[in-house]
């Protein structure tokens, strides 16, 4: 289970180190091969290889011919990378997707459960302020209750 925020920076070759807390749920889920693929967005999304397989098929399976379920192939899979985790933890972030999410330097690496999502720091931070904006319509409706 992957939660918590961490700020982190990518080194001069645009690799991403891994917090210790995770590297070795990583290794026991996937080995050291993690995908990294873009979100619309504009994050990215970082998966055991075994936890993608599922998503990556249902994705496929949807028809290239119906414009929605297109357009969701050329993301999710157009833009999936394998990549494998070095011996320091790290995990290189391909141009094209430092590109896609606008990531420099400084990035936030967020726990989703069994993924992580990597987003630049403006893009998290629009996302914070967009989680304040909403304030209590921020529950989905039947969540009234939800005992935090």
């Amino acid at each position: 289970m992957f939660q918590g925020a961490a700020a982190l920076s990518l080194d001069a070759k645009g690799r991403l180190a891994i917090p210790a807390r995770h590297r070795d749920a990583l290794a026991k889920l996937a080995g050291s091969t993690l995908v990294l693929t873009a979100h619309p967005h504009r994050c990215l999304l970082i998966y055991p290889a075994p936890a993608w397989d599922p998503i990556r098929d249902k994705v496929l399976a949807g028809s290239s011919l119906e414009q929605h379920s297109a357009l969701l192939k050329r993301l999710l899979v157009g833009f999936a990378r394998d990549e494998e985790m070095d011996s320091a933890g790290r995990v290189l972030i391909a141009p094209e997707l430092r590109n896609f999410a606008q990531l420099e330097k400084q990035v936030h690496l967020v726990g989703q459960g069994d993924h992580f999502e990597l987003w630049s720091d403006a893009g998290w931070q629009k996302q914070q302020e967009a989680i304040f904006a909403l304030g209590a319509e921020l529950l989905p409706a039947g969540w009234e209750n939800l005992p935090l």
